[in-house]
């Protein structure tokens, strides 16, 4: 049996399905990407314009041997053959593909590389690398730039402070906050909310982040919590930028993003008495084995410094 649908139709129809199924904008961005990198890739050579039937296992296995040539990791390996499965699988059911290609792949085992964290005082030096005009009207700057400061303050507190995802705090709103209880309500993965706290230094940075709001806001604001220069709501890649300006400066620390903010928070609890059931409710972890991580991070540190301290280490 032949497929009635060209490529670009069942891509297109793929999309359709994931929109229908209520998936994450980013999933779904991420899924269409490795689609059809797999694609362009089968289409580089002899078949410049394959029918979903010529594509068969071999395919799919050169496409993984060039991507683990191209030193690809495992995670990025494994969603990418999660992403041609889920779009095979749809083929077979709404497209009139009679033979799967992809049900035979297997998916690579996870590194078991553990996340990199920064020691507490890099975590606090990483805050404190931002201009010391941030939140002061009355220095001699732009009014601009001052709130910029001010801002990237009150990110990086509330990064370290909550150990929420990047996504999550761009998606933050001003009425998500309760500076009363020092709280935010915040939506994580599948739309599911959380209440998560934060402390005086997070609390004080946002106070004085709002106070200047107004010098960045524009038409475009809303009702978000944090912006871009343009006034609109931040994005998940400017936050990622700032984190990493204001941690080069810092030679004796790894090179984090905004995630490792958020891998050195939970650590840092757990390194100081937290409970590990406490930390996967802060982190809006689904199961406890995604938290669990954070124990071998933690004794990975009690090892290190027990090699480093003991005299018959």
């Amino acid at each position: 049996m032949t497929t009635s649908k060209s490529i670009a139709e069942a891509v297109a129809g793929y999309a359709d399905h994931l929109r229908s199924r209520n998936v994450s904008p980013h999933t779904a961005k991420a899924y269409l990407s490795d689609v059809g990198d797999f694609l362009d890739h089968t289409g580089s050579g002899q078949r410049p314009d394959p029918n979903l039937d010529d594509i068969d296992l071999q395919d799919l296995r050169a496409w993984l041997i060039a991507l683990d040539d191209a030193g690809a990791a495992k995670s990025t390996v494994a969603r990418k053959i999660a992403a041609v499965k889920s779009f095979f699988a749809y083929c077979v059911s709404s497209q009139g593909l009679t033979n799967n290609p992809a049900a035979r792949l297997r998916t690579p085992k996870k590194d078991s590389r553990l996340p990199t964290v920064l020691k507490p005082q890099q975590a606090a030096d990483l805050i404190s690398a931002v201009p010391t005009t941030a939140g002061d009207p009355d220095a001699d700057n732009d009014p601009v730039e001052i709130a910029r400061a001010a801002r990237d303050v009150a990110i990086l507190e509330m990064l370290y402070a909550t150990a929420v995802r990047v996504s999550e705090l761009c998606g933050l709103d001003r009425r998500d906050v309760d500076h009363h209880k020092s709280m935010i309500t915040v939506l994580g993965k599948g739309s599911k909310e959380r209440r998560v706290p934060f402390g005086g230094p997070a609390r004080d940075a946002l106070e004085r982040w709002l106070g200047l709001r107004a010098a960045l806001a524009s038409d475009r604001s809303g009702d978000a919590l944090f912006l871009g220069l343009r006034g609109g709501r931040i994005g998940a890649r400017q936050v990622r930028e700032l984190v990493h300006r204001y941690g080069v400066g810092q030679p004796e620390a790894p090179d984090i993003g905004p995630h490792g903010l958020r891998h050195s928070a939970a650590t840092h609890m757990l390194d100081r008495g937290a409970d590990l059931r406490q930390i996967q409710e802060l982190l809006g972890h689904a199961t406890m084995s995604s938290t669990q991580i954070y124990t071998h991070v933690s004794m990975q540190r009690l090892q290190d410094t027990y090699r480093r301290a003991h005299p018959r280490a």
